[in-house]
């Protein structure tokens, strides 16, 4: 029988919560989906009970938390490496391709005078398959299973070491390989254009240094010119840029080895391998040559930069266009690597220049019989070069600065802001290259330290990350490949340390040659 007691309370709906974000990830990267408005709450989340409305519930639910995180966080919408994100497979491969071949390849024949043919084949072919797994790891952690992006590398070592290790760990790197890179590239840039001002008039490598301009003259065209290519706003409006880059990359690559080995052999030239020396001093020369090979593949630090520059969605991630761009570029970078590093070690051998590398060598050795275009040629596509990958390195950087901004104000950088920083940030990078110009001849050491970046941290971030099944496959290939990263560089760094100490370096302040 019916209870009509008008009195008794007529029961409430069971009502369910909401997820809402964690108060660790409030100021997280923004997530692949970039919703300006808050959706308001649809009465179905709470009231609908049947069994057949529930996934959509769910789902309801699960996206009104996501479209609230996503509220919480403008910042990415007025940083230069975030705010425009319309990038596609094509600009990756640009970028890639841009800062993945660089000044630093043409020292790779140095490495094969310690390691001969055999080793340093080896040595340079696994150092590319490691990197390209570490490359693939990073693209599949730049999305986290609840959709949060996270689009630089020192974020991602944060979220996944916690704040001060990640911290501890990757700042120094990161921003050795963002500012030293552009450090360096100004070095490169100023001493190519000397070079091409002495081809254009006529003078020979024992004239070089005749020239109206000093060294330090010439950083600062260099300089001038990528401070005013620097304007460019974000990271997507330089793909043009990195366009350009890349076929000058590749072009000088291959002209390089093409002339020294078609030139052939200089008098005096040999691959045989240097006569039996010391235990210590045999393996820090080893050690050496691994760090060379190390540091020839950078880019990493970028790698999530650049995905951050495209549009992400749950149907359409991120990291599809990105890898398939990542792997474009970086076969057409094998294609330049690998012949650089063999014909350059068949051409020079032990003759190989320890500053400059096969630059270098082609106008100390073939600078009389080679053409004087082509000798031109090679050297404007080297500025090019330089002048691009300055602007895609130094992103980071200017994203840095106006994150200072950004957060203590509240809102998007004025024009005025954004120039002066990267005028700032120009005028820093020449001093830096003035005061000390003998950076270029510790690259053994640089790649030493800079190698977790590359071959170690990307491991250890997707156990933690993903948590793969303890004692899997997975499992076991990241901490095998995480810890051997970490050992190699260790040794790598005690070697280059060894190496300065027993034989030094030309070491001279604000006199550059």
């Amino acid at each position: 029988m019916a209870d009509l007691n008008p009195n008794k309370k007529t029961p409430t709906p069971t009502m369910i919560p909401i997820p809402s974000p964690s108060p660790s990830q409030f100021h997280s990267p923004s997530p692949a989906i970039n919703s300006t408005p808050m959706t308001p709450k649809s009465p179905f989340i709470t009231r609908v009970m049947t069994p057949l409305a529930s996934p959509m519930k769910k789902a309801m639910a699960s996206m009104q938390g996501y479209l609230e995180f996503t509220k919480l966080n403008p910042h990415d919408e007025w940083l230069p490496i975030t705010e425009s994100r319309n990038g596609n497979a094509f600009y990756a491969a640009f970028h890639t391709l841009s800062s993945g071949i660089g000044i630093q390849a043409l020292v790779l024949p140095l490495a094969f005078t310690a390691l001969g043919w055999v080793w340093g084949i080896i040595s340079l072919s696994t150092f590319f398959v490691w990197q390209m797994y570490t490359l693939w790891l990073l693209i599949q952690l730049h999305e986290s299973s609840s959709g949060v992006r996270y689009s630089r590398y020192l974020w991602l070592s944060m979220v996944t070491f916690g704040e001060k290790l990640g911290k501890l760990m990757t700042l120094i790197p990161t921003i050795y390989l963002s500012s030293g890179t552009c450090i360096t590239l100004v070095m490169i840039g100023g001493a190519t254009s000397k070079l091409l001002f002495n081809t254009i008039v006529g003078n020979t490598w024992e004239d070089k240094n005749d020239t109206p301009l000093t060294m330090i003259e010439w950083y600062l065209v260099f300089t001038c010119l990528a401070v005013v290519l620097s304007q460019l706003p974000n990271l997507n409006s330089i793909a043009g840029v990195s366009l350009i880059g890349a076929v000058a990359s590749v072009s000088y690559c291959t002209i390089i080895w093409m002339v020294s080995v078609i030139e052939g052999r200089p008098d005096g030239g040999s691959n045989a391998q240097p006569e039996k020396v010391s235990g210590i001093s045999r393996v820090c020369d080893i050690l050496n040559a691994l760090g060379i090979i190390a540091f020839a593949f950078r880019g990493h630090n970028l790698v999530l930069e650049i995905q951050g520059t495209m549009p992400s969605s749950l149907k359409q991630p991120s990291r599809v266009p990105m890898w398939k761009g990542v792997k474009y570029s970086y076969s057409i970078i094998a294609m330049c690597l690998f012949p650089l590093a063999i014909g350059g070690y068949w051409a020079y051998g032990n003759l190989m220049p320890t500053t400059g590398g096969m630059l270098t060598a082609l106008y100390k050795y073939h600078g009389q019989s080679t053409s004087k275009a082509i000798l031109e040629l090679t050297s404007i596509l080297v500025i090019i070069n330089c002048l691009t990958s300055f602007q895609i390195y130094a992103m980071p950087v200017f994203d840095n600065l106006e994150l200072r901004y950004v957060t203590k104000m509240n809102g998007p950088c004025p024009w005025w802001v954004r120039a002066g920083s990267r005028v700032f940030f120009g005028v820093l990078a020449f001093f830096v290259a003035v005061a000390l110009p003998f950076l270029p001849s510790l690259a053994g050491l640089i790649g030493g330290i800079a190698l977790p970046i590359t071959l170690a941290y990307p491991c250890f971030m997707w156990i933690v990350m993903k948590k793969p099944d303890q004692y899997s496959k997975m499992w076991w290939i990241n901490w095998i490949l995480g810890c051997l990263g970490m050992t190699l560089s260790a040794v790598l760094v005690f070697g280059a340390i060894w190496t300065i100490i027993t034989r030094g370096i030309e070491v001279h302040f604000f006199k550059p040659e």
